[in-house]
């Protein structure tokens, strides 16, 4: 637009023209706070919000960093235990949860929530002793209730000299570390107890918090395998990949058929091989002490929970794009770190799933299944 001249050699009203300005001035501003409240929704959509289990954070990490290379759309995800993530949700402060311990058909029913299982991994006992290299260890089901129930306190005690015959154990007490929050990981790792051990199932149970008989208690898997690593003579349970980033000492186990397996891909993946996924409200299916001579028995899935009509359906709906993503591009990733991916045909079922249940407020859905 032209700039005006000022009209020289003759009288100005000058108010006139400083209402004019102040006017001009204020529609400027406005239209500037529409720009950056518009530029801020903007920067707001683009970050998933996301908060629970640490047992799968390593693998989301990974996801979230390849993700945001690709797209530019960013995930804050909270690694604060299955519990907080479930609260979270329901609290609708995040846009999903995450669980390793599954919702019940009816938790979900009343909550309005969605859940699908997002990957695969191993719970490992870690230790602390000196001499000893990782896998050079084994331990079984029923002596591993035993020492978290406190009924066997020394590394050199007869039932794991037993089956360590030809290690020489120290004469160590055995220090316990176990989650103090509310956790999948445990949830999982007492389920196996209770499923191998009958005093474990009476006297401790099963749930993502537990009343311990001994030991301490430490925050997330980072904080049992920090505490693992700093105290000597110590056990803890952790998801694998933590074991692996914290160069920490695993042990072998004894599986259902009696055979002593190492953590790996091969072993989770044995174990969910014949998972009937449809078989549980939310795909709810626990892998612990599965059949099979290459089975990891401590083998667990982690899930997403999102609500089936969301307050914010486009957030929802880029949510649903990276866990696409994850499915479609991310295996090589869950590889290279120890997790398992959920088999394709798993996640053609999820997808559908996404498809015929979440949905905006207009009944339309959210995602739209393109293979």
């Amino acid at each position: 637009m032209p700039r005006k001249e000022w009209p020289f050699g003759r009288k100005v009203d000058c108010s006139i023209h400083r209402k004019a300005l102040s006017m001009k001035l204020s529609t400027l501003a406005l239209t500037a706070a529409v720009a950056l409240t518009g530029a801020a929704s903007s920067a707001l959509a683009a970050e998933i919000s996301g908060a629970g289990a640490t047992f799968p954070y390593p693998i989301y990490a990974k996801w979230a960093d390849a993700y945001k290379k690709e797209t530019g759309i960013g995930l804050n995800y909270q690694s604060i235990g299955s519990g907080g993530g479930i609260k979270q949700i329901k609290a609708r402060t995040v846009t999903f949860g995450a669980s390793d311990a599954p919702l019940t058909g009816k938790d979900l029913d009343e909550t309005g929530l969605v859940q699908f299982p997002m990957v695969m991994g191993g719970i490992v006992p870690v230790v602390n002793l000196e001499g000893i290299k990782p896998g050079q260890i084994v331990l079984d089901g029923p002596t591993l209730a035993k020492i978290y129930l406190g009924d066997i306190t020394k590394w050199d005690d007869a039932a794991i000299q037993k089956l360590n015959a030809n290690v020489k154990l120290p004469s160590t007490a055995i220090a316990i570390v176990h989650r103090s929050d509310g956790s999948g990981t445990t949830y999982n790792f007492a389920y196996y107890l209770a499923d191998v051990s009958a005093d474990w199932k009476s006297k401790v149970g099963v749930n993502t918090s537990l009343q311990w008989p001994v030991g301490i208690g430490a925050k997330g898997n980072e904080g049992v395998a920090n505490n693992v690593a700093n105290t000597k003579g110590a056990i803890g349970y952790v998801e694998y990949a933590y074991a692996l980033q914290n160069k920490l000492t695993h042990t072998r186990m004894i599986n259902k058929a009696g055979k002593a397996v190492e953590p790996t891909s091969e072993a989770f993946q044995a174990a969910a091989a014949n998972a009937n996924w449809k078989s549980k409200p939310g795909y709810g299916v626990i892998l612990a002490n599965q059949p099979g001579d290459a089975s990891w028995p401590m083998t667990a899935a982690t899930w997403i929970l999102l609500y089936k009509q969301p307050q914010d359906a486009a957030v929802t709906g880029e949510a649903l794009r990276f866990f696409a993503w994850s499915f479609d591009k991310g295996d090589k990733f869950a590889d290279e770190l120890h997790y398992v991916p959920m088999p394709d045909n798993v996640v053609k079922d999820i997808k559908a799933t996404w498809a015929s249940e979440i949905k905006d407020k207009s009944g339309k859905a959210v995602y739209q299944v393109t293979n």
